[in-house]
C-alpha cells in the first residue's frame, strides 16, 4: 500500500520508473562506447589488412579455420576478457590524474582488441555463426548499432568525424605542397 495515497503499488512499478530514467543514461555510454569503437575501428582496419598479409598470420588463420565453431568462439573472447578490462583501468588512471597513461592505456587496449577480434572474426566468421547464442548476440547488437545509428547524437558525431577528418586531410596536403615548394626552392 501507497501510505499517502492509499493505493496499492505493484513491485515493478519502481523498477519501471528506474528503467526509464535510467534509458538515456545507458543509451549515452552504448552510443559513446560503439562510437569509440568505430572511430578506433575506422582507423585500425587498414592496419589490420596490411598485417594479414603477412605468412605467420595467413598460417594462423588457417590454423583459426581449423577450428570447430566453440573453439573459435572461445579464441574470439579470450581479447575480450583479457582487453576489455583495460577501459575502467584507463578512466580510473585518468581520473587520478594519470592522463596520458590512463589514455595510452586505453587506445593500446583498443587497437589491440579491435585489430585482434576484427581478424578472429573475419577468419572465423562462419564458424562464430554456427554457435547459435553468438549468432543471437550478434544479431541482437547488430540491431542496437542500427538504432543507435538512426539517432541525431550518432550523426552529430558522425559529422564531427568527418570533419575532422577532411580537416586532417587538407592538412596533411597542405604539408605536402609546402614541403614541395620548399624543395623547389632550394633544388
Amino acid at each position: 500500500m501507497d501510505a499517502t495515497s492509499g493505493a496499492k503499488v505493484s513491485a515493478s512499478q519502481p523498477r519501471i520508473r528506474v528503467g526509464r530514467a535510467l534509458k538515456p543514461i545507458v543509451v549515452v555510454f552504448a552510443v559513446l562506447y560503439f562510437l569509440i569503437d568505430g572511430l578506433f575501428f575506422g582507423l585500425i582496419k587498414p592496419f589490420g589488412t596490411w598485417l594479414s598479409k603477412f605468412r605467420i598470420f595467413s598460417r594462423l588463420g588457417r590454423w583459426v579455420r581449423s577450428l570447430d565453431p566453440y573453439s573459435t568462439l572461445a579464441l574470439f573472447v579470450i581479447p575480450f576478457v583479457v582487453l576489455e578490462p583495460l577501459k575502467p583501468i584507463g578512466l580510473y588512471l585518468i581520473a587520478s590524474g594519470r592522463v596520458i597513461d590512463g589514455t595510452l592505456l586505453i587506445g593500446v587496449g583498443e587497437v589491440l582488441k579491435i585489430t585482434i577480434v576484427e581478424r578472429l572474426f573475419q577468419v572465423g566468421r562462419d564458424k562464430l555463426m554456427m554457435v547459435p547464442a553468438f549468432a543471437r548476440c550478434y544479431e541482437f547488437l547488430m540491431s542496437w548499432r542500427v538504432y543507435f545509428e538512426t539517432l541525431a547524437v550518432w550523426q552529430a558525431m558522425l559529422r564531427w568525424a568527418r570533419a575532422i577528418k577532411e580537416r586532417g586531410h587538407r592538412m596533411l596536403a597542405f604539408g605536402e605542397n609546402w614541403l614541395a615548394s620548399l624543395k623547389r626552392k632550394g633544388g
